[in-house]
């Protein structure tokens, strides 16, 4: 261990579409959490990596907290709230251009008996005056005890670097949990999966974006350098496959055509995508679906 080098861990919570997944990405600066303007698009807590030559933060960028109505949401809350207690710091991001809901209340209701420091990230100031900041800040400060309170553009990356500084405070000195150039520690096929599913969410109705999971079936590097990819999307009923496939499969053409240039922009190499879309009905409430998919249930 390098002496005075800082490290530890650092999660993102908020909830839904609050921006989280935008800020993790602009932290690591290359995209390893989905965005959408989908509620509840992260799934998993997505772990982000980010290096100095003085600390390391591992960041967990987590479910939107919510009032669950399946397992899977179930799952999703219990994930966010997991890392209240296994972290040094908590990110708490807020939206300033929709102000203070009933969902960032019932957040702080979770976390009135936390101990970890939380900072509050106030999100999208690019889309206000700097002067409709003030009140939204008085109005935190009176409902909870932040230890930090800090503005930020998750999607410009304005002030995301004082951020990053302001955290190291709360760091402990400790080793690299991960080689300096390592920006996450879930494996390509996980990512694939989910830059295939955010081409959904952007792509379809209201009714198909918590009604679908991705998995990886196949991948494989070709003599020539090619990417041979083999993805399933899960739906629950079969009028949702109709809808994801399109009229002569035109939909399903063009999220695998977006799906390809951000895979190809990951992995470095050309692929090959195949996606296939089959029905498993209600499998948002089947525990052994989701370990099957991937789900982290414990």
């Amino acid at each position: 261990m390098t002496k005075g080098f800082k490290s530890g861990f650092a999660s993102i919570i908020g909830r839904p579409n609050v921006g989280k997944s935008t800020l993790l990405n602009q932290v690591v600066g290359q995209k390893i959490a989905i965005m959408s303007d989908k509620p509840q698009t992260t799934r998993n807590k997505i772990q982000g990596v980010y290096t100095t030559e003085t600390m390391q933060i591992v960041f967990l960028d987590t479910p939107g907290i919510h009032k669950p109505k399946s397992k899977l949401g179930s799952f999703m809350m219990k994930v966010a709230e997991s890392t209240f207690h296994e972290v040094d710091v908590i990110l708490f991001v807020i939206d300033v251009v929709e102000g203070l809901g009933g969902g960032d209340r019932f957040i702080l209701e979770q976390l009135k008996d936390v101990k970890t420091p939380v900072i509050l990230v106030m999100n999208k100031i690019d889309q206000v005056q700097p002067e409709a900041l003030l009140p939204i800040i008085a109005t935190y400060k009176d409902l909870y005890a932040f230890a930090e309170i800090i503005p930020v553009s998750a999607m410009s990356g304005n002030n995301v670097n004082t951020l990053l500084q302001q955290l190291g405070r709360y760091l402990p000195e400790g080793p690299h949990y991960y080689p300096g150039d390592q920006v996450t520690d879930y494996p390509e096929q996980f990512i694939c999966a989910e830059l295939i599913r955010e081409k959904i969410l952007h792509q379809t109705r209201e009714e198909i974006p918590h009604s679908i999971a991705v998995a990886i079936e196949d991948m494989k590097v070709q003599e020539n350098g090619l990417v041979d990819i083999s993805a399933v999307i899960y739906v629950e009923r079969d009028s949702q496959k109709g809808i994801i496939i399109g009229k002569q499969g035109a939909l399903l053409k063009e999220i695998g055509r977006q799906a390809r240039k951000d895979i190809e922009a990951l992995l470095g190499s050309k692929i090959f995508l195949q996606l296939w879309v089959k029905v498993k009905k209600d499998w948002r409430n089947q525990e052994h679906v989701l370990k099957d998919l991937g789900f982290r249930l414990d």
